[in-house]
């Protein structure tokens, strides 16, 4: 499939990757429908679209409300009379020690990042099998296969997308109509986006982002590699493939450093009031697609590379002591 000329549908635009992924979509003469929860946003990201010459709907949905989703993909196929991509981005996060979290902030975020993305699916299959063919990208995290203390709804969220979109794939390759409707997932490392501004945070101290930060237009192209060359998963970053290699290799090793680093390195020194962020109600104020971590962030940068020093260290040893 090529992405000129497509209809795509992006969930989440409002903010972040899946804005910039709607951007992409437009810049590269696709056409665009985005969903979020916030109109007004959505508004902007129509009239950026069709600044780069594409035409683009805007429908406020929350990807937690099947029906929501169910009449957002009506609408994408009544506009442009088909489906051709499905990008399901939308996103939330929550910090917090699993015991110290409200559990109905907990149930929300798998709720919008796990069901969201099966809403879609559900929503948009129909679509794909009338012309046997369509791309279903659920944009799920390195988290979707690795651990992290602090995030647990998160990891739990996107191991379930990383789960789901195998399960589905495997499904639907049992079908020779359907052989030709791909579900692709992409897992970036940390990204530079305003989702840790949103987000629940229940640790009393400020939440940012885990050096090295990407773009997120790396994250924008592999999704639209994703459509032009279906792939069952795709990594966004060196480090996420290090960690993926790290968990798998030497779970035990990891299990000890990563509460550790995620302690010194995922929060500021600022202390915070505990609340749920955007996780039921939309924060407009950041919605846009650069969450202004890297700028001149000269810390950070070190702090990676100290993180991988650190690492790579701890994995040589561990290596030399089984080897002896």
């Amino acid at each position: 499939m090529k992405v000129e000329g497509s209809v795509a549908v992006v969930t989440g635009a409002s903010s972040g990757i899946a804005r910039a992924t709607a951007l992409g979509f437009a810049k590269r003469g696709a056409s665009v429908v985005v969903a979020a929860r916030s109109k007004d946003s959505l508004d902007d990201v129509v009239r950026e679209c069709e600044a780069e010459g594409a035409e683009a709907l805007a429908v406020p949905t929350d990807v937690a409300d099947e029906e929501a989703v169910q009449e957002l993909a009506r609408r994408a196929a009544e506009r442009f009379g088909r489906i051709d991509v499905w990008v399901n981005a939308a996103a939330v996060i929550l910090y917090g020690e699993f015991e110290k979290t409200p559990s109905e902030a907990y149930r929300r975020v798998i709720e919008t990042n796990l069901f969201g993305q099966i809403h879609g699916a559900r929503a948009v299959l129909p679509y794909f099998r009338e012309r046997s063919r369509g791309v279903l990208v659920n944009v799920a995290s390195v988290w979707g296969s690795v651990s992290s203390p602090y995030v647990s709804a998160y990891v739990v969220s996107k191991h379930g997308v990383r789960a789901f979109s195998e399960s589905l794939q495997e499904a639907l390759w049992l079908e020779r109509k359907t052989r030709d409707i791909h579900v692709c997932t992409i897992l970036p490392q940390c990204v530079d986006t305003p989702i840790f501004r949103h987000a629940g945070n229940y640790t009393h101290r400020t939440p940012k982002t885990v050096p090295p930060v990407a773009d997120p237009d790396r994250v924008v192209r592999a999704v639209l590699r994703s459509v032009e060359h279906p792939r069952r998963q795709r990594t966004v970053g060196a480090f996420a493939l290090f960690l993926e290699l790290g968990h798998a290799v030497m779970p035990s090793l990891y299990s000890h450093l990563v509460p550790r680093v995620m302690n010194l390195m995922a929060f500021s020194s600022d202390e915070a009031e505990p609340g749920p962020g955007n996780i039921f109600e939309p924060m407009p104020e950041w919605n846009k697609v650069d969450g202004e971590w890297r700028r001149g962030d000269l810390r950070a940068l070190l702090a990676g590379g100290g993180t991988g020093v650190l690492a790579a260290g701890a994995a040589g040893a561990l290596w030399w002591r089984r080897r002896r």
